[in-house]
């Protein structure tokens, strides 16, 4: 145990960060392994988030998050999974135009 004051805090930012850490490895683990059992687009896109999250929060290195991103697209083409995009419009704001004045 600590004796040190500053020690002793470390020590619960640590068990708190590791329960956090555990909680995200977790839910990235089950989102992995319900997509491995039922491919479709819903449980991949859960995946993928899931994955980014974790990278997010440095639970896994980001080359990591993509490889396991590029494996899940891999299957999920092998496995037929139909992924529709939803495109979105985005709207282009035209240039102000200079106005010219006669003096």
């Amino acid at each position: 145990m600590p004796i040190i004051k500053s020690a002793k805090k470390r020590v619960k930012v640590a068990n708190k960060a590791a329960i956090r850490n555990s909680k995200t490895k977790r839910s990235l683990k089950k989102a992995i392994k319900l997509f491995s059992e039922k491919a479709n687009e819903r449980n991949l896109k859960s995946a993928q988030s899931s994955i980014d999250k974790a990278s997010k929060k440095g639970v896994i290195h980001k080359k990591k998050a993509s490889r396991i991103k590029s494996r899940l697209a891999q299957k999920a083409k092998s496995d037929s999974v139909k992924i529709t995009s939803k495109k979105t419009t985005k709207t282009t704001k035209k240039a102000p135009t200079k106005k010219t004045t006669k003096k």
